[in-house]
């Protein structure tokens, strides 16, 4: 029997009466790799940060492992998340392994020295990346393929069930992101992860997502994504964003 590890029903969210999500349905079950696709704007991150419980819906229901965001407590461990690209100041003395680091620290654990075990499994997550070599560097000296890396190391090494990436190619070349999606295959499949992207790259994540779902404020189109790329609710959804994406004149 399947298992939804996430579930929405009839999610709305609206901020000073601008409506960003309406009538949003969407069910995630254990193992999926589903792509979130949509313009500028749309509501793909505001989508993340429901799931993460950090905004809360004006009216609907959204779960994760069955339970709201706001009630998951020491279930909310079980959830890695790899955020737009963050910046960090170059002159912060920061080293490839404190950035992983930082994924182990809690809310209860603030101040407090990590854990042998802990320190352990940052260095293991850093091997299941291919930065073990290059823990001690500092972090401003790394490649933005190895920073990303690094990232999707501090997003994993909580040992997560479900994890959310908010565009995590942004700013790689064309080899660098064809190489974070292999990366993130394997682990997917190594540690059966439940895997939501928001991606703007429709061909590189419709390579590797079982699913895709379209959302502009609403959602337009969801499913295979071969048949959501051929979708004609997928121009509806990107206006004249999709005639940029590939580049297409109207005529």
């Amino acid at each position: 029997m399947s298992i939804n590890v996430v579930e929405i029903r009839d999610l709305d969210y609206a901020v000073n009466g601008n409506q960003i999500l309406e009538k949003i349905n969407l069910q995630i079950e254990a193992g999926e790799f589903v792509g979130i696709i949509g313009p500028n704007g749309a509501g793909k991150t505001t989508l993340l940060r429901l799931l993460l419980g950090l905004i809360r819906q004006t009216s609907g229901q959204v779960r994760i492992f069955g339970l709201p965001p706001a009630q998951l407590g020491k279930k909310r461990e079980a959830i890695g998340y790899m955020p737009q690209r963050p910046t960090f100041d170059r002159r912060f003395p920061l080293s490839t392994l404190d950035v992983v680091n930082m994924g182990l620290v809690t809310a209860g654990s603030l101040g407090c020295p990590l854990t042998r075990k802990q320190r352990e499994k940052a260095r293991c997550s850093l091997e299941q990346v291919g930065l073990a070599a290059l823990q001690n560097r500092p972090f401003s000296r790394l490649s933005g393929g190895e920073q990303q890396r690094a990232f999707l190391a501090r997003a994993i090494c909580r040992e997560p069930l479900l994890l959310l990436l908010d565009e995590p190619n942004t700013g790689l070349d064309l080899p660098t992101q064809h190489n974070f999606f292999n990366l993130l295959q394997q682990l997917q499949h190594k540690y059966n992860l439940t895997v939501v992207m928001v991606s703007h790259d429709l061909v590189a994540i419709a390579r590797f997502a079982h699913r895709l779902v379209c959302i502009n404020r609403t959602m337009h189109v969801h499913g295979k994504p071969l048949d959501v790329l051929n979708s004609p609710h997928l121009e509806k959804a990107y206006r004249c964003e999709f005639d940029v994406l590939f580049g297409r004149e109207r005529g």
